[in-house]
């Protein structure tokens, strides 16, 4: 019943209510709506994801189909393949660049390496090959190549008119880290490149008593690794008297005779 100032009276619903128009159930109408919006982002979101990782993990167009070598002289590129641990066909994704540029790094020739990937299914190496400086007789004949810190990088039959030799005999390895080689080496490094390209040989009995013999006949006494510049200079003015040996070892009392 409705009493004079029309309000409804109890028990007798309202047409809104009746509608099912009321605050709750409009409520109750945009939370279902919600939840239905965040589950499919939700699934849409998982599909994407699992899409993402079939495409880098499983797709067969994301796979090591090819894997260029660069910076290699002295170690056969099928070694370094083969080193590496690649095998064609693994998903780029998982190749794990760092270990296999430690397995390559263990030959050695090589300095240093670095493993990249280049997507889509190509693998790239750069390698950083060591630097034969010197030459060393070999047991048994031939000449050895080593870099400045002793390690023999080739076993050649004839010299290489282009490096020094190094007229120590040792077994293969052991002049490796050698602080006399190591020292000679160095003061090789800082000559001038006129001065080294003239140096025929060079010895160092110790490391502060680096020798170089000139083509010529001329014998320069370096002395150490230090103030190379210095001693460069020196001994140019030196050698204007042009005699066959030199002393810049001591700068206090540079000799020539």
């Amino acid at each position: 019943m409705t009493g004079a100032s029309g309000m409804i009276g109890d028990g007798v619903a309202s047409p809104d209510e009746t509608a099912g128009d009321s605050p709750t159930s409009g409520a109750k109408t945009g939370r279902r709506r919600r939840g239905w919006r965040v589950a499919f982002f939700a699934l849409a979101a998982a599909g994407i994801v699992a899409a993402a990782v079939w495409v880098l993990f499983g797709s067969p167009l994301l796979v090591v189909r090819s894997v260029t070598v660069s910076g290699t002289r002295l170690v056969p590129r099928s070694e370094v393949l083969a080193r590496s641990g690649v095998v064609p066909g693994t998903p780029l994704i998982r190749v794990n660049t760092a270990r296999a540029a430690a397995r390559i790094e263990q030959i050695t020739q090589v300095r240093s390496v670095q493993v990249t990937r280049s997507w889509p299914n190509r693998l790239v190496i750069v390698v950083r090959e060591r630097t034969p400086v010197l030459v060393l007789p070999a047991y048994g004949g031939g000449y050895d190549l080593a870099d400045a810190h002793g390690v023999v990088l080739q076993r050649v039959a004839r010299r290489p008119a282009d490096l020094p030799l190094y007229p120590t005999v040792a077994p293969e390895g052991a002049l490796r880290g050698d602080p006399d080689l190591t020292a000679a080496a160095a003061v090789l490094g800082e000559l001038p490149a006129q001065l080294r390209r003239s140096v025929i040989s060079i010895t160092a009995p110790h490391p502060d008593q680096v020798t170089l013999r000139l083509a010529g006949g001329v014998t320069v006494l370096w002395g150490d690794t230090g103030r190379a510049g210095i001693k460069a200079r020196e001994l140019a003015v030196l050698m204007r008297s042009h005699v066959r040996y030199y002393d810049v070892s001591a700068l206090e009392s540079v000799a020539a005779r």
